[in-house]
């Protein structure tokens, strides 16, 4: 079969694997340059829309993996790869998504050496296949409409190229196919869902799945693309010299896992601004790799692998101020896939716990989004996952948690996400295990209140599968609301807002705009123990306000007489505060 040789146009007819890792390096470099952009599709008003973030770190976690991998011998076998790849290092419902995608697209490709429009045709439809299974409540208007309108202009495109007798069916034909039924379909996204329409954007998923088209057809248009500084440099500065399966091989092989960066590196950084953090990122460009520098307003996420971990955090003393560090030693860890959360900070409280307790009937798998929540679930003898804004937990981490739960004598692993964009993960990470024989499964907790309500009634001697019903029953006799200032206009179900509105949420939904944390945090109160309750739960986070437990206690004593009301320091970033109500 002939390579991946042009058409007279330049275009390509096939995708030959050198064709293929051109595709992933485009592509992760569109996601680096992107990711802000997909990131602000989010239709909450809230700092906590990190959908390009998630995919960008989903598509560059795997480019890591698949680096320590067998070099591929065929283009279907590069993706079949990548794919497995990509579900361990899958962060947020979106990265679950695209690793189901890619997951189909591989399973369509996979018997191909060389893959033609038919075959790719083919893979788009499976990709869009799966993804829809991999939801369960799927809704028109998302990331899986734009797939299916893919998926049919593909095969669509396939078919008349086989009519007119292409043989064989050149593959820029069809990745223009789909990619401008795509762009077609994620245009259309705000007239099938209110949520998009009355926030003024399209499908944050949805966008993100025309990125990856975007590079497919630049590819198949035999376009190299420009990568970014961090995808062309990559192997220089990861692994110099090394092959590496999806940018090729290097001039020296036997230079190997020596050069690895020693470190990872993360932490908050408050106090500095544009400048001061574009430096920063110039900076740890120089010392490492991996780097990623997000945020704005004052605050950024940092992280980056490095070599010399005292120098990274200098590097942020001199934009900033850094705060809430994280340094993780990478070189007894698995290439390209997060560390053990035995790593975690304060974990050895719950390997304790955790020891006291072997032989038990139940363990526990808890994501946290703050130090608060993290000892709180690590005193339950839980394994303890950092999970939060801009740094969804993987389900490789999720993975890694309940083995080590597992190895701790627990018959059976529950596990509470504590997030709504962390279910998929965690329901991907539980299916994972089963093939190692664990039993575990998922209790739907969207929010940490929630999750705390789930774990007051966890029996460590129960059955895993008696827990879940108990505890799936309490998180859903929870209602929920949140505290937070927006950090963009909106129309919300409350009224317009504006940046720096204080805003009440309650059960998922802003319906309060107001400018005062306190007396927001109490109508919140108010109206989540408008239909009764016992007990409130305050989770303050690591901007409350002061006077916070005073001002919740008062409004709920003033309605209920002799309700009770726990105040926890969760220490979680975005919500300045969290209630629960039972």
């Amino acid at each position: 079969m002939p390579g991946a040789e042009p058409q007279p146009d330049g275009a390509l007819t096939l995708l030959d694997l050198v064709a293929v890792r051109r595709w992933a390096v485009l592509t992760r470099s569109l996601y680096a340059a992107r990711r802000a952009e997909i990131d602000a599709l989010n239709v909450f008003p809230v700092p906590d829309g990190d959908t390009g973030t998630n995919l960008y770190l989903t598509f560059d976690g795997a480019v890591e993996r698949t680096l320590a991998a067998e070099e591929p011998a065929s283009a279907g076998a590069l993706l079949t790869t990548f794919a497995r790849h990509l579900l361990w290092t899958a962060r947020g419902n979106s990265g679950v998504i695209l690793s189901q995608l890619a997951r189909g697209l591989a399973e369509g490709c996979e018997a191909a050496e060389q893959i033609d429009g038919a075959v790719l045709a083919a893979g788009l439809r499976r990709a869009a296949e799966r993804a829809q299974q991999a939801v369960t409540d799927p809704k028109e208007g998302t990331i899986l409409t734009v797939a299916r309108a893919m998926a049919d202009a593909a095969e669509q495109a396939a078919e008349q190229a086989t009519e007119q007798a292409a043989s064989p069916v050149p593959v820029h034909v069809v990745a223009t196919g789909a990619l401008d039924a795509a762009r077609v379909a994620l245009a259309a996204t705000p007239d099938q869902l209110e949520v998009l329409a009355r926030a003024g954007v399209v499908d944050a998923g949805g966008a993100g799945l025309v990125v990856l088209l975007e590079a497919l057809e630049r590819v198949c248009a035999g376009q190299r693309g420009r990568p970014s500084p961090d995808a062309s440099d990559r192997r220089s500065r990861l692994r110099p010299g090394r092959s590496h399966p999806l940018l090729g091989p290097g001039p020296d092989d036997a230079r190997g896992a020596d050069e690895l960066p020693d470190y990872e590196v993360m932490y908050l950084l408050a106090d500095s601004d544009d400048d001061a953090v574009d430096a920063l990122r110039e900076r740890l460009l120089g010392l490492g790799d991996s780097v990623l520098v997000v945020g704005g307003d004052g605050e950024w996420n940092v992280h980056a692998h490095v070599h010399d971990a005292g120098a990274a955090v200098e590097a942020g003393i001199e934009a900033g101020r850094p705060h809430r560090l994280r340094i993780t030693r990478l070189v007894d860890a698995h290439p390209g896939h997060e560390p053990a959360p035995a790593r975690h900070p304060g974990q050895a409280s719950a390997g304790a716990a955790g020891e006291a307790r072997t032989g038990s009937a139940s363990g526990i798998v808890a994501c946290a989004a703050g130090a608060g929540l993290e000892s709180l679930f690590e005193d339950a003898g839980a394994v303890v996952v950092r999970s939060g804004p801009g740094r969804r937990a993987s389900t490789g981490g999720l993975i890694d948690a309940i083995r080590a739960q597992h190895a701790r004598g627990a018959g059976g692993v529950v596990l509470l996400p504590n997030d709504g964009d962390t279910l998929l993960a965690a329901a991907a990470a539980a299916r994972a295990v089963a093939d190692d024989g664990i039993e575990a499964h998922v209790v739907h907790v969207r929010t940490a209140v929630q999750g705390i309500a789930a774990l007051a009634v966890f029996e460590p001697d129960a059955a895993a599968s008696d827990n879940v019903l108990a505890m799936q029953a309490a998180a859903s006799a929870t209602r929920h609301g949140a505290v937070t200032v927006a950090n963009r206009a909106a129309l919300t179900s409350g009224g317009p807002c504006s940046p720096g509105d204080v805003l009440g949420v309650v059960d998922g939904d802003v319906v309060i705009v107001g400018s005062d944390e306190l007396d927001v945090a109490r109508e919140v109160a108010r109206r989540l123990l408008g239909s009764g309750g016992e007990l409130v739960t305050v989770v303050a986070g690591e901007d409350a306000p002061g006077g916070l437990l005073e001002a919740v206690t008062s409004e709920a004593r003033g309605a209920h007489h002799g309700i009770e009301v726990t105040l926890i320091d969760g220490g979680q970033s975005v919500y300045s505060v969290l209630l629960g109500v039972e």
